[in-house]
């Protein structure tokens, strides 16, 4: 669906401007993921080359900038293009939702005083990083593309397994089954938690381009 659009943006000044920003926004989120991530698992301090509360905040200022065209847009084309403008909205919320779950993860960062070591859930939490990871890349890649083919195989392919595992992870602490300190824990399920929803709206990102927008996040119809 969002190809279908993708040249109708292309074609307005506006929506071109608006879509660049996603692809900036984009961009922004991942140099905060990895570094982010970086700071949380590989230093015992939360030094990083870059200033992720100001990039959070250009994310932010990005967000309403799109909002902001695609309704100006809206005003003078009417209702005619109503549907790519709900799913153009649709699509800057997932991103600038990603770029907050980053942004968490720095700050879990920060809060915890040494490296975070995941201890018995230790290769779990790599697996969902990986898997992560490998979804947000794709992600970027599929959306800038507007691969529908690539698109549609992500979509077969989502690994429901990050949201299984995570939920696996933050029970097991609940329920007082594993010997680690409290913080450890505490920080242990943010951070599984924060990794879920950068998962999920991926996928939400991924669904705009096969998807209606009332069907954004969910499988494609066949």
């Amino acid at each position: 669906m969002f190809k279908q659009i993708f040249n109708l943006f292309k074609a307005d000044s506006l929506y071109e401007q608006a879509l660049n920003q996603c692809f900036e926004m984009l961009d922004t989120d991942l140099l905060m993921f990895n570094e982010s991530i970086k700071s949380l698992r590989e230093s015992d301090t939360a030094e990083i080359p870059i200033d992720i509360f100001e990039m959070d905040k250009k994310i932010n200022q990005f967000e309403r900038d799109v909002r902001r065209k695609v309704m100006t847009h809206l005003a003078v084309s009417g209702n005619e293009d109503l549907g790519s403008g709900l799913i153009l909205i649709s699509v800057v919320v997932d991103i600038e939702r990603i770029g907050d779950y980053t942004k968490n993860i720095y700050e879990l960062a920060i809060n915890h005083p040494k490296k975070l070591e995941g201890f018995a859930f230790e290769e779990k939490l790599q697996e969902i990083e990986k898997n992560t990871r490998n979804l947000f890349n794709s992600t970027i890649d599929t959306f800038k593309d507007q691969n529908i083919e690539l698109a549609r195989k992500i979509m077969k392919d989502y690994k429901k397994e990050i949201s299984k595992q995570c939920d696996e992870i933050t029970n097991t602490i609940i329920s007082s089954k594993v010997d680690i300190d409290a913080d450890t824990a505490a920080a242990i399920a943010l951070y599984a938690r924060y990794l879920k929803r950068i998962s999920a709206h991926s996928r939400n990102l991924i669904s705009s381009i096969v998807n209606p927008f009332e069907r954004i996040g969910y499988p494609e119809e066949k």
